[in-house]
């Protein structure tokens, strides 16, 4: 794409100059909406045109002078063509109904910053659309984004927002991390202690866990079942899939502090334990009981009710023909499976005797039937389980799915033993990291990862044959929590980075050295003004503003170049 060329974000495959000037769009414009075409009709009626004060009155499938939406078999699922040509108008052609919906973001973006407005700010003004044609379509499937909202609540409101954003930038995956040590963030008719209890923690350290400093205000919050619900229903309006999260069997102290049968209770004194007021790897793990067991059942059976899988749609995981719908990942659910310490297990004679009873070499292939139990159990229920990469030590049962986090490893040996896998390296794509290596970056984590740093991370490891890359879904960006207390400080670790992720989980780029940054900081600098008119508080490129700087909060920067795989 050429710096004259519209500056979309990200980037799409074919930009053409149809004829010079544009198609003028006014409050009169009529919108013509095909079959399966109801999710954008509605999302242009109810954002774009309050953003600029159009009023889409109805048109016909042979209006020439409106806006038009319709399927086209001969597309893939998510791509589309957008079509801007005199005497024609625009006309928006999706594979199937995600494609139209992305295509209309690319519309939006071709009208400039009010486009993403609330309410019009030049009341009357007639919008122009270039006369282009634009031919797109993703490179991965699986886009995503995952929020933390365990270790400092996020509210619904917030959560909306963020799906806003993502479909602005084509993602398609919300990995929704509501449960951890420091909060139970998900309503469980049948346990209402893991919110009356688990959902609040008495104070919150400030900072990386070596910080002296402490929030002495009581943190916490929850998500009612119908907040959940109004979330999958709003994202999958948005053609978004919500990948929910319950995490297993470590990062449970919030559950336990609840229900402390769910603890080691032969090793700890578990109803001593509070929910969890600081960061780390937390030694208080599940007990490996058929107790525990039951009792995530009970809430997994609430949680699938929740989060219920798109029946109609292919499978996630198989290739699908143009004319099928675009997959969807809402069969999935997240068990976690990181970071358990077996310092407990090895001492608690219940699960040594489970170990003896069902033959296991240690603690790790404990683990490994903890974690094979409920893949079984989701399998039953036709659904499919993914976790961390740690799931893969003792071995994973058919069907689960990686998320490779600890580098790029976890995903390598995921695909090649079979398994579907996300990339998201902590390394590389986890948004809490700092930005810069300033001593004005607001409480520095872990490596400096750059908007360029991101823009050249590569999904697919080189070593991986053909076949095995083909188990890569796609990738996603990680938003912890820990020292992300609230909206503003979200928004500036997770922007402008998250648009770089975003383009090389859509755009069909070259390998990371060829990759033209500059070309696509020419594009940013006019992403920017979008990102102004949705509030987004991104980090400028020039480095913090002073009111985002957070002088005196330790972080934990880790100094050099991070490793490759």
């Amino acid at each position: 794409m050429s710096p004259v060329e519209p500056a979309l974000v990200p980037a799409p495959r074919t930009v053409e100059e149809a004829a010079p000037g544009g198609f003028p769009l006014t409050p009169d414009t009529p919108l013509s909406a095909g079959p399966g075409t109801g999710t954008t009709e509605r999302w242009l009626r109810s954002t774009l045109g309050p953003a600029l004060g159009l009023r889409f009155p109805p048109g016909t499938e042979d209006t020439r002078d409106g806006l038009r939406l319709r399927l086209d078999d001969t597309l893939a699922p998510e791509a589309y063509r957008l079509a801007v040509l005199p005497g024609r108008g625009v006309e928006i052609a999706g594979g199937g109904p995600a494609g139209v919906f992305w295509g209309a973001q690319t519309l939006r973006q071709l009208l400039g910053p009010d486009a993403f407005r609330k309410a019009p700010v030049r009341p009357g003004a007639t919008r122009t659309v270039p006369h282009r044609i634009v031919e797109d379509e993703p490179r991965f499937r699986w886009r995503g984004l995952m929020l933390d909202v365990a270790r400092h609540f996020m509210p619904k409101e917030g959560v909306l927002r963020y799906l806003d954003l993502m479909a602005a930038h084509k993602l398609n995956v919300l990995h929704f991390h509501l449960t951890d040590d420091q909060g139970w963030r998900i309503e469980i008719e049948r346990y209402p202690r893991l919110t009356e209890t688990g959902s609040w923690r008495a104070r919150t350290k400030l900072g990386h866990r070596a910080s002296p400093l402490w929030n002495d205000t009581p943190h916490g919050g929850h998500y009612t079942q119908d907040d959940i619900r109004e979330i999958v229903a709003y994202a999958a309006e948005r053609h978004i899939a919500v990948v929910p999260e319950i995490d297993v069997p470590g990062h449970s102290q919030a559950a336990i502090a609840a229900y402390p049968e769910l603890g080691n209770t032969d090793v700890v004194d578990t109803s001593s334990l509070t929910v969890w007021d600081t960061w780390g790897i937390n030694p208080n793990v599940l007990a490996p009981t058929d107790t525990t067991l039951r009792f995530y059942e009970g809430v997994l059976e609430e949680v699938l009710e929740l989060f219920p899988a798109d029946a109609t749609g292919p499978s996630a995981f198989a290739s699908s023909p143009p004319s099928s719908p675009a997959p969807s990942f809402s069969s999935f659910v997240h068990i976690g499976g990181d970071e358990c310490p077996k310092d407990q297990w090895r001492a608690s004679d219940v699960a040594q005797k489970r170990i003896a009873d069902l033959g296991l070499a240690d603690e790790d292939a404990l683990q490994s039937w903890f974690i094979g139990h409920f893949a079984g159990w989701l399998a039953e229920r036709g659904r499919r389980l993914i976790g961390w990469d740690e799931i893969l030590q003792g071995g994973l049962a058919p069907g689960a799915a990686v998320s490779s986090w600890r580098g790029y490893a976890g995903g390598v040996a995921a695909a090649r033993a079979g398994h579907d896998v996300v990339m998201c390296p902590e390394q590389h794509v986890y948004l809490d990291h700092r930005q810069d290596a300033g001593p004005e970056e607001p409480v520095p984590i872990g490596y400096v990862r750059t908007l360029e740093d991101v823009y050249r991370f590569e999904p697919v490891p080189a070593e991986l044959t053909s076949e095995d890359a083909g188990r890569v879904l796609g990738t996603q960006a990680n938003a912890w929590s820990e020292v992300t207390e609230n909206q503003a400080r979200v928004d500036y670790q997770v922007f402008p980075r998250l648009a770089a992720l975003a383009e090389v989980a859509w755009s069909a780029l070259p390998a990371p050295a060829e990759r033209d940054f500059a070309g696509f900081e020419r594009r940013m600098a006019a992403h920017y003004r979008r990102l102004d008119a949705l509030g987004v508080a991104y980090r400028p490129p020039a480095g913090p503003l002073p009111w985002q700087r957070r002088p005196g909060v330790l972080g934990r920067p880790v100094d050099g170049a991070p490793p490759q795989r």
